[in-house]
């Protein structure tokens, strides 16, 4: 029995963590060959101020100002 966790930080929308399940159980039934039945998925909401990167916690990181900022943002160092 195939079992996920989703850590996701700050939070989303119960439509966006129902299509984030449909579309992981049908990635692992297509690629696993497992029953839709048999994945497990737990979705966690992690505070911005409860996680960090870069030794920063997210929550303290400006928001970016531009679509640029926010593509290097994503980009590890």
């Amino acid at each position: 029995m195939p079992f996920v966790d989703i850590r996701l930080a700050g939070s989303v929308t119960r439509e966006q963590k129902a299509a984030i399940a449909a579309d992981v159980t049908q990635s692992l039934v297509e690629r696993l060959g497992k029953p839709a039945a048999a994945v497990q998925i737990v979705i966690s909401e992690v505070s911005p101020e409860n996680y960090a990167a870069g030794g920063q916690l997210i929550a303290d990181r400006a928001a970016p100002s531009s679509r640029e900022d926010a593509n290097a943002a994503d980009t590890p160092r």
